[in-house]
């Protein structure tokens, strides 16, 4: 018999958030998350979208065993915006056994129903920085520490479960080119396409430098993710932290940010040497040694990991990715990086995938948004539970602090 819990202890957290680690002990593919971020996810003052999210995770267990985890999130801001009525499902894993599978999807939409809400989708996390997107294809390759990695049968057991496609995300593999065609095309249409926009690539020396356009950089963001799937603006609270999580690990040589001549910020591109090596062998712990393994990744390595690419809509024909591509190549050039992958990209989204049409690049991954609908009268329900609960008290589940 599988047994549900909700995780309400810092202890129980803990097991949560290392559950995947022994589930995946013996999968060289599996890259572990930061630990440490993980924990503050799910801690009210650590993590500004419970601002407008409401979240539990739940762990199963069989005969004192933890066999399964899960999470969920309501985001009223994401449903105000899309004008939806759904609950997201996140880290989700378990075992290969149909029970354990229905036992978790179940605590999800009995939560969903709470919130009378009629779909339930993901994997998804608070907000689009987050990892989402269950793997489908590309089990046999190297996950990065941004995504998540699942067994096959992930799949399987939520389609049996009533949850069928909604979008899908594609990565690529890029081999960086070193030849002196490729190269010298690149430069010269970027001098062009500068030339001709009147744009100005930033010079960086450090991170220093980088502080003064994070501002404008999530910003931009804000604008040119604006209608991406499930998308919502990130808030001040928010920028703080995703810039406090990623550029310790920035190399200046591997950003890019372009300007007008007002020095208005119209493009950017944020990559980093991949850590998922340094990771793997911390089991995504940075102490007491890990952090070491991640210091040196950061600075030899043969391998890129590209985070995040936008541009102002106003400049999206402008020619300005190849300004942003021909700056990170040149970085690449000067650390001997061999290949870079991307992150997820919505198979749909032409803008972003047919920049990489000039390299030699293979489409080694799929994940996908999966998505349910409740049954009206479960929904109704579990709000009419949810209104009983209330009234004994506000409580979202996560963990607090003072735990």
């Amino acid at each position: 018999m599988v047994e549900i819990r909700e995780v309400t202890t810092k202890r129980e957290l803990r097991k949560y958030i290392a559950f995947p680690n022994e589930l995946y002990k013996d999968v060289p593919q599996y890259i572990p998350p930061m630990f440490g971020d993980e924990m503050a996810d799910w801690d009210h003052d650590k993590n500004p979208a419970f601002s407008y999210c409401d979240a539990k995770c739940f762990l199963a267990y069989r005969d004192g065993k933890i066999v399964g985890r899960v999470g969920a999130i309501h985001s009223r801001l994401s449903n105000e915006k899309w004008d939806t009525n759904r609950t997201r499902f996140t880290q989700l894993d378990f075992i290969d056994d149909p029970e354990v599978s229905a036992a978790l999807m179940g605590a999800v939409e009995e939560y969903a129903a709470g919130f009378g809400c009629t779909e339930v989708h993901g994997p998804l996390g608070f907000c689009d920085l987050d990892r989402e997107g269950l793997l489908i294809e590309g089990f046999d390759r190297k996950g990065m520490f941004i995504t998540y990695y699942n067994h096959p049968y992930y799949r399987e057991h939520l389609e049996r479960l009533g949850y069928d496609k909604d979008v899908d995300w594609i990565e690529y593999l890029i081999s960086v080119p070193y030849d002196e065609k490729t190269t010298t095309h690149l430069q010269r249409l970027s001098d062009y396409v500068c030339r001709r926009s009147h744009l100005h690539v930033v010079e960086l020396k450090s991170r220093r430098q980088i502080k003064k356009y994070v501002k404008k950089v999530f910003e931009l963001l804000n604008v040119a993710y604006a209608g991406l799937y499930s998308t919502v603006d990130l808030t001040d609270a928010q920028i703080k932290k995703y810039t406090d999580k990623f550029l310790p690990m920035i190399n200046p040589d591997l950003v890019c940010f372009v300007t007008d001549d007002n020095d208005d910020l119209i493009a950017f591109g944020v990559s980093a040497p991949s850590m998922a090596n340094a990771l793997k062998k911390s089991n995504g712990k940075l102490f007491p040694t890990g952090f070491i393994g991640i210091l040196r990744s950061l600075k030899i390595n043969d391998t890129l990991d590209l985070f995040l690419i936008a541009v102002r809509p106003d400049y999206q024909k402008s020619g300005a990715n190849a300004v942003l591509m021909n700056h990170v190549l040149q970085g690449c050039q000067k650390m001997g990086i061999k290949v870079a992958e991307t992150g997820p990209q919505l198979e749909l989204n032409d803008k972003i995938l047919t920049q990489w049409k000039m390299f030699e690049k293979e489409q080694h991954k799929r994940r996908r948004c999966f998505i349910k609908t409740i049954a009206p009268s479960s929904a109704e329900e579990g709000a009419k539970a949810a209104t009983s609960d209330e009234s004994a008290g506000q409580e979202t589940g996560a963990i607090q602090t003072s735990v």
